[in-house]
């Protein structure tokens, strides 16, 4: 019997399960040509999509591997990324670089070559924030340039990070598509119907994709699984940084102590809190690594989402 209990209306964007079935499927291709279409500002316009295999290894068999969420190139053989980053990781930059190369390198030829390679295109939607300098600025271009004249200096790899939760726009102030489908990612599992300012066709098909009362029996129960997943690992993170910053602020107010009282709770507690938060990263990552295993969750995927390396995870 086909019990479903999930509330929402439509599915989390930020589950596994969720991201791929919106743009991971040769059905959606459509979504995924319009959301990137708005990301790039009509500089780069996308007309069709191949998916490939989301599954790299490395030069040798002692390379870690990679696993894409969606990866895909254009009608120009231009390869583009595309990751969701569901929480907070340490090295979620080196991560990028580190996947970058893989779409580099396997456009290498054997025998005579130019090494003329096609662009690439990294694109980080992200479930946190790494730069807190601004709280509207949560579009980053990034690309390689001359740091004296600020040109670019190479323009065939881009990385594009969204820092979703700074997105805050209501409906009635969305302007353009770029807009709207950060609003879609945003807030897409909280809604109950679809707004009016997405009257767009491509909007329409999304939601109908999104809606859960409409997935197979074996569609719910791999999003279900997913959901749980999504939850023990926001779950995981919300409880490191506590514990972090508790046992930052406890370490930090000792060391205080040998300085002195007054300067002592300022310095202590500035200085435990990094040391807190460095031990409290590793820390959490493994009780999520731990709490993921005891679910049954393969390990390749628990370290693609910890960090860990998959020795690490055995070891628990």
């Amino acid at each position: 019997m086909d019990s479903r209990e999930l509330k929402d209306r439509y599915v989390n964007p930020y589950t596994d399960f969720g991201f791929k079935k919106l743009f991971g499927t040769e059905m959606n291709k459509d979504l995924l040509i319009s959301f990137i279409n708005s990301l790039l500002s009509g500089k780069e316009v996308v007309k069709d999509l191949t998916y490939l295999n989301t599954e790299h290894l490395g030069t040798s068999e002692a390379d870690r591997k990679a696993v894409f969420d969606v990866y895909c190139e254009n009608e120009n053989g231009e390869k583009i990324l595309v990751e969701m980053q569901r929480g907070e990781q340490q090295f979620f930059k080196d991560r990028s670089l580190y996947y970058a190369t893989f779409p580099i390198r396997e456009q290498g030829q054997k025998g005579e070559w130019n090494y003329r390679l096609k662009a690439v295109y990294v694109i980080g939607i992200l479930n946190f924030t790494f730069d807190e300098q601004s709280n509207n600025y949560y579009h980053h271009e990034v690309k390689l340039i001359d740091t004296r004249t600020k040109e670019v200096f190479y323009d065939k790899l881009t990385f594009i990070y969204l820092e979703m939760p700074k997105f805050n726009k209501k409906e009635e102030e969305l302007n353009g598509m770029f807009e709207k489908w950060l609003f879609v990612l945003r807030n897409l599992s909280r809604l109950l119907e679809r707004p009016k300012a997405l009257q767009e066709r491509v909007f329409t098909k999304l939601f109908e994709a999104a809606e859960v009362a409409k997935f197979t029996k074996a569609e719910y129960d791999s999003y279900e699984e997913s959901l749980k997943v999504y939850r023990d690992w926001i779950n995981t993170i919300e409880t490191a940084k506590i514990k972090s910053k508790e046992e930052g602020r406890e370490e930090g107010l000792k060391e205080g102590e040998k300085i002195g009282i007054e300067k002592g709770e300022k310095i202590g507690i500035e200085k435990g809190e990094k040391i807190g938060i460095e031990k409290g990263e590793k820390k959490k990552a493994m009780e999520m690594a731990q709490s993921l295993k005891a679910k049954g969750v393969a390990i390749s995927i628990i370290a693609e989402c910890s960090g860990l390396s998959e020795e690490e995870i055995n070891s628990l």
